[in-house]
């Protein structure tokens, strides 16, 4: 358990799960004590155990791949509080989501507020979650590169909602992603213009890194 971000309205907090070291974030209102969990890899007693002192109120999903899923089913039946994800993901869950969320929504507890943005490229219903300067940016941005695609046409997807939706944001915007250590949007920025100012191959895809790629 590692302790990523904190000021006087919240506190998160990144817990590294599973044979993937997938990151799991626990999101906390510090007026209140409730609390989110975005993402539920594995070793759910783990997750369980950071919650104890909170009031759990969502789990939130950024995207349906296994090493992102894998403990969400006896979460969800430890906590008895909804789990939300993108409806273009929701199928892929192994249990169908009480709520559907879409570009622009907000999630409320306590006194804070998540933004949701949709990313696709990673999976087709790929989200970000926004607050306060930090972004919970899943499978779709990693410091270095965007997340693993499958296709040319699913890199430019991601690419699109990196350029569209992540790099808009204020260059000190923290971001914190599904797997690794958390960067900044000045620095991915900066990186992908190296990238973006090269010739590629159009057939790339895969494991896209902005300065080597």
């Amino acid at each position: 358990m590692t302790i990523v971000a904190e000021n006087r309205d919240l506190q998160i907090e990144r817990l590294e799960l599973g044979s993937y070291s997938t990151n799991a974030y626990v999101v906390v209102c510090r007026a209140t004590a409730d609390s989110v969990v975005v993402d539920a890899p594995a070793e759910v007693d783990r997750i369980v155990e950071r919650l104890r002192d909170t009031n759990p109120r969502y789990v939130l999903m950024t995207h349906a791949h296994p090493d992102h899923v894998g403990a969400l089913r006896e979460l969800q039946s430890r906590l008895k509080v909804p789990v939300a994800a993108h409806p273009l993901d929701a199928d892929r869950l192994p249990s169908r989501p009480e709520i559907l969320l879409h570009d622009g929504d907000r999630v409320s507890f306590g006194k804070l507020q998540l933004e949701v943005l949709h990313t696709p490229g990673h999976t087709p219903g790929s989200l970000c979650f926004l607050t306060d300067g930090h972004l919970i940016s899943g499978d779709t941005l990693f410091t270095g590169g965007p997340g693993r695609t499958a296709s040319p046409g699913d890199l430019k997807r991601i690419i699109d909602s990196i350029t569209g939706k992540i790099f808009v944001l204020p260059h000190d915007t923290r971001v914190y992603p599904g797997h690794g250590d958390s960067t900044v949007i000045k620095k991915e920025k900066d990186e992908f213009a190296v990238f973006s100012s090269r010739t590629h191959d159009p057939h790339l895809c895969g494991d896209v890194l902005w300065l080597s790629s």
